[in-house]
């Protein structure tokens, strides 16, 4: 995750240096001028988040009593680990899924969507709840905030500089140097936007990793979240098509679930070893195993802000044959990843 951020916020660093020098400003009011803007944009995205998040989703607030069992599992699991128990909140949505999000730990909330309090058994529903708290717990949300804003930020630069020099370039006059400066910053800007977009796609996927090997900590029951990202794949792969403004947030992205299940239905034939026309959970787990192998899929896999799940139910049955053996402590959470 280290190596992540640095590598986003190393080539973020160039790419300003970049421009400050082909625009020949003065290094440091430029430095200065650049930051700055970077600051106030993504203390901006960080304040206005929580708000957009809540507002696209549709999700309420629960109240004190209004859903005993909800409220008692989550302050369990987070007083277990000494957690500040977040608010909660339930989203009306049929699909099992779950997210959390804020702009600190003791100011965060959990919210489930409806869909998951009825689809999922309560053990199954605790691995959830554990999972984001882990978020919680590693201050993911902020993180993510953060860093989402750098290859946006370049983006908005690339798209900018392009436009502008290519106009500027086609006109004919003493603005042609200028025109063609442009056009280089917007080149710069594209690849800064490529990599930051990788790294932080690279952080988004591990902070998943590390939130699943959490869960499997706090319950002490890796198979519960192993089962509930099983039904929560199968679940968003058969549910209408949902808005992904906010997937980065979910346990699980419903457009990422509709793709692991479709390219499996349509080798179907090829996976039903025993041809009796049903893939059971030998065979399906050897087909998401090949399918995770595929070169496609690990191409795909790099603009992925999810895992494959495949992937994370093979890191909880590693943790969970661990436990068995009686080597697994809290020192141990994250050495799996």
């Amino acid at each position: 995750m280290g190596t992540s951020i640095l590598i986003a916020g190393f080539v973020f660093g160039i790419f300003i240096l970049a421009v400050l020098y082909l625009l020949q400003l003065d290094f440091v009011t430029g430095a200065i001028l650049a930051l700055a803007g970077t600051g106030l944009y993504i203390l901006f995205q960080y304040l206005i988040g929580p708000a957009i998040v809540a507002s696209s989703t549709r999700l309420s607030y629960i109240k004190p009593g209004e859903n005993p069992w909800l409220e008692s599992a989550v302050k369990e699991l987070a007083d277990k680990d000494g957690l500040p128990m977040p608010r909660i909140a339930v989203v009306p949505n049929n699909s099992p899924n779950a997210f959390t999000f804020g702009r600190s730990s003791s100011s965060a909330t959990l919210a489930v969507h409806e869909g998951l309090l009825t689809n999922l058994n309560e053990d199954e529903i605790k691995g959830v709840i554990a999972h984001e708290l882990g978020h919680v717990k590693h201050k993911d949300y902020i993180v993510m905030t953060v860093l989402s804003a750098l290859p946006l930020i370049a983006y908005i630069v690339a798209s900018f500089s392009m436009r502008a020099g290519l106009y500027t370039s086609g006109r004919r006059s003493k603005d042609n140097n200028a025109g063609i400066v442009l056009v280089i910053i917007g080149g710069i800007s594209f690849l800064v936007y490529i990599v930051t977009f990788l790294s932080v796609m690279r952080l988004s996927r591990l902070r998943e990793h590390f939130a699943d090997a959490y869960s499997a900590y706090l319950t002490g029951s890796p198979k519960s979240l192993e089962s509930a990202l099983t039904k929560i794949t199968y679940g968003l792969s058969i549910a209408p098509q949902q808005s992904t403004q906010v997937r980065a947030f979910y346990i699980e992205d419903p457009t990422r679930a509709k793709q692991e299940a479709q390219e499996i239905n349509e080798k179907k034939s090829e996976y039903d070893l025993d041809r009796d026309g049903v893939l059971d959970e030998q065979e399906l787990e050897l087909a998401m195993e090949k399918e995770a192998k595929s070169t496609w899929n690990q191409l795909n896999n790099l603009f992925a802000t999810h895992p494959s799940t495949f992937r994370r139910i093979l890191l909880l049955r590693e943790i969970e044959n661990e436990m068995q053996t009686g080597r697994y402590s809290g020192d141990r959470i994250y050495t799996r990843i």
